[in-house]
């Protein structure tokens, strides 16, 4: 599914924009990670055009990263759904929650730390994105990454629930499988935001 400029239901502004990159940390994208998504390693190319882009526009780039406290459980939850995160996997400090290499934050990137799949519960993403921009701060928010119907979901939906517009990328997002992939888009598409392909919203910002 991929949407067009012609369903936004509002004015796409670029200076009111910014760009989420949700999870692409190793542990995820680069083989042998613990919670490996092998289509994540797809979505690079594409998604390496959109942060280029998005930098090109000053669109603000901002990565999130999963990681838990090394010393003690602060996801008893989530560690009871993935019972192999108990010994490994998403530690601060580790190889795991670093930026996979080929899209790596440059001078004047974010990141952001979280601990739950939404990248706004508990972090300061929220007072980030009303404050780079000032008065006029942003009010819309580009959804790229992985797991597309967990963390990027869970993501949109919280943006939303700010009144923060949502953009979802039909091809600069990655779930385990199709199915849950398109599930996702058929969601945001119906009740939380648009869904685009990345050369549509590249062209929007432009």
């Amino acid at each position: 599914m991929a949407g067009s400029e012609k369903t936004f239901s509002w004015h796409f502004e670029t200076d009111r924009a910014a760009l989420l990159v949700i999870d692409m940390q190793n542990d995820f994208v680069a083989e042998g990670g613990v919670m490996h998504v092998p289509k994540a390693a797809g979505i690079i190319p594409k998604l390496q055009e959109l942060i280029a882009c998005c930098r090109e526009c000053g669109v603000p780039v901002i990565y999130t990263v999963q990681a838990f406290h090394p010393h003690y459980n602060l996801c008893p939850l989530e560690v009871k759904k993935f019972p192999h995160l108990e010994k490994e996997g998403m530690r601060e400090g580790t190889w795991g929650i670093e930026i996979f290499p080929a899209i790596k934050p440059q001078e004047g990137d974010i990141i952001i730390k979280k601990r739950r799949f939404s990248a706004f519960y508990n972090t300061e993403l929220e007072l980030v994105l009303r404050d780079l921009k000032g008065i006029n701060h942003i009010d819309t928010t580009i959804i790229s990454g992985t797991v597309t119907n967990i963390c990027c979901e869970s993501t949109a939906r919280d943006a939303f629930f700010r009144d923060f517009k949502v953009v979802f990328g039909s091809d600069v997002n990655a779930a385990v499988d199709e199915n849950a992939h398109q599930a996702t888009l058929n969601n945001i598409e119906t009740a939380f935001g648009v869904v685009m392909d990345a050369d549509t919203i590249m062209a929007a910002l432009r």
